[in-house]
């Protein structure tokens, strides 16, 4: 097996498993917190929020960029014919996974943890964060699936 092989199939699993991370919330965790008094549900996804920066997801979320990445220069180095496909699943991770992260979800992690009110705040803050992680999920789903057409 080539470099590029080893690279964009480890992408295909890495982004996988991240758009299964971001599926889980969509599908049933937020919709447990949800389903608790305002107060609790917001010190719950606080909680959550301050456990998810340590090396078990980071490691995942760098892992879903890098290998998608190196991929996609191995292939475009070496011509390989399925390197477009390579470098869209790059494109998507960063955009749509990181990206939005970093744009969206983020922000609004942010703004819950410094809320006065945070019941209130999480009131707010549920729809946008679910929408925002839809779009993470589909993202890291679609890289999955060109990471598997690269090969």
């Amino acid at each position: 097996m080539t470099v590029y092989g080893v690279l964009v199939g480890a992408a295909a699993v890495a982004t996988g498993m991240a758009g299964g991370v971001l599926y889980a919330f969509s599908a049933f965790v937020m919709a447990g917190l949800r389903r608790l008094p305002p107060d609790d549900g917001a010190a719950a996804m606080r909680a959550i929020n301050r456990d998810a920066v340590r090396p078990p997801l980071m490691v995942l979320l760098l892992a879903a960029v890098a290998l998608p990445v190196a991929g996609a220069v191995a292939g475009l180095v070496s011509s390989e014919p399925g390197a477009p496909w390579a470098v869209a699943g790059a494109v998507t991770t960063v955009v749509g996974v990181v990206g939005v992260t970093g744009l969206g979800n983020v922000p609004l992690n942010d703004r819950l943890d410094a809320a006065a009110e945070p019941g209130a705040e999480w009131q707010r803050f549920v729809r946008p964060w679910l929408r925002w992680n839809h779009v993470r999920t589909v993202a890291g789903a679609l890289a999955a699936g060109m990471c598997v057409l690269a090969l």
